[in-house]
């Protein structure tokens, strides 16, 4: 390694820890901390700050461009699935159907089928509260053991949550991957649903039974909220959660038929916006019925989808910032170069690499956003999966959530847990997601 070659890795670390210190220790907004993150990149490999400044400008744009369509119609469908109660008719028409025994599978299975099109702090605010209402109807009288059949019920729930966000399109953070390293969307998909599985599995009920002995919760801080109105039914809401799903998997099926290649209404249905918008369209009607009109309805909901996307996509606007700069300046050549001289699994690379910056910058999306930015030469030069390499990247970007993560924060409140029990339970259950997600990975990259 030459001594830019090193220049640059201290670059790169010394603007990450700019960041992390900004974020962690400044408590400012991770949307500023990385801005200046990316800045500090720039200036410290040698960039001129009009060129630094152009490859901040266009990282964010490239970001919020794509993936910021992808968010904000996923958060708006999953405001309308809060607000008129049809997550919480189908949640509970699930549990209804399972005993005390099964009900901890029967929420991981909730969860998965929900978190698919939604952006996982969606699924959290929607979910989470039926979950924890259903754990104290079934939990019994002594309190250390209504304290942990909660949690055995509450555990499955975010893992479920926990693996789609990472693995699984058309999640915003899987889906930037599979267009940053054109992967084909289908196989993802494929390859994400085989190992989001197993994969929480172990992270839900089975690492449930040993993470929630002894933990004492005290009443969530936060709680459920929707608009009065009537409760639309569980096929409607179903539909709803699904038809994103449904349509992309249909479109990159169809491509596959030789009959149906070339459907341009196929091809059109696999675009995820597309997918989303015909389910936010169709949501309206379905959720709301003859009131989707009323001025009060359309302000709730769109109040709710403005006031978590401003927040969101702030955020992996300056993380695509960092990503750019970090390219810009020559990191991605670097890892390619150390890939291919040093015989390093690029899977464990991708692996690692959004392991850094999930523990630097918090956010699992930021992590993806970075990561895969960084990640096209070292696919190019090795030859391997794009789809696998995708996989690996959502892992690594779970990695042991704490303190500068808003999901953090947000399972903490709902959950009840106290901050040394929220890293006991939830920081673990991330950490398992990440590194089962990584060692299926790898089994499967023997096989395809």
């Amino acid at each position: 390694m030459t001594g830019e070659d090193l220049r640059l890795i201290g670059a790169a670390l010394g603007g990450i820890l700019l960041a992390v210190l900004m974020i962690v220790r400044g408590r400012l907004h991770p949307f500023i901390g990385l801005l200046c993150g990316a800045f500090a990149v720039g200036l410290l490999a040698g960039l001129p700050l009009p060129e630094t400044a152009k490859a901040v400008q266009k990282g964010v744009g490239d970001i919020i461009g794509g993936t910021g369509l992808v968010v904000a119609l996923g958060l708006s469908l999953g405001a309308m699935l809060h607000l008129s109660g049809g997550a919480a008719t189908l949640a509970k028409g699930a549990l209804q159907l399972t005993g005390a025994r099964a009900a901890p599978w029967a929420t991981l299975g909730i969860a998965i089928v929900i978190g698919l099109p939604l952006f996982f702090e969606t699924g959290l605010v929607l979910l989470l509260p039926i979950v924890v209402a259903a754990a104290e109807s079934m939990a019994g009288d002594d309190p250390a053991e209504r304290d942990t059949a909660k949690l055995r019920l509450i555990m499955p729930a975010l893992a479920g949550l926990g693996v789609v966000h990472a693995l699984v399109p058309p999640h915003p953070g899987p889906l930037l991957a599979v267009e940053a390293l054109g992967a084909d969307l289908g196989r993802t998909m494929l390859y994400g649903i085989l190992i989001a599985i197993p994969t929480a599995i172990v992270a839900g009920p089975l690492l449930a039974k040993v993470t929630a002995r002894g933990v004492r919760l005290e009443a969530p801080v936060l709680t459920d909220h929707k608009l009065d109105i009537a409760t639309p039914g569980r096929g409607s809401a179903l539909l709803i959660v699904l038809l994103p799903v449904l349509l992309i998997a249909a479109g990159e099926i169809g491509q596959m038929l030789p009959g149906l290649r070339g459907n341009t209404a196929l091809a059109a249905a696999s675009n995820p916006v597309v997918a989303l918008l015909i389910a936010n369209l169709l949501a309206l009607p379905l959720l709301f019925g003859r009131r989707l009109r009323e001025a009060a309805i359309q302000d709730a909901v769109w109040y709710e989808t403005m006031g978590a996307a401003g927040a969101i996509l702030l955020a992996i606007g300056a993380g695509g910032a960092l990503k750019q700069v970090l390219v810009t300046a020559g990191l991605s050549d670097l890892l390619a170069r150390i890939v291919l001289m040093y015989a390093i699994s690029p899977l464990l690379l991708g692996w690692l690499v959004a392991v850094g910056i999930r523990l630097a910058a918090g956010s699992a999306t930021v992590a993806t956003i970075t990561a895969v930015g960084i990640m096209p030469g070292v696919v190019a030069g090795s030859g391997v999966s794009p789809e696998l390499v995708v996989l690996a990247v959502g892992a690594g970007s779970v990695f042991f959530s704490h303190v500068n993560d808003p999901g953090f924060w947000l399972v903490k409140s709902y959950v009840g847990t106290s901050t040394a029990d929220t890293f006991r339970t939830w920081s673990l259950l991330e950490t398992a997601i990440s590194v089962v997600g990584l060692l299926l990975v790898l089994a499967l990259s023997y096989v395809v």
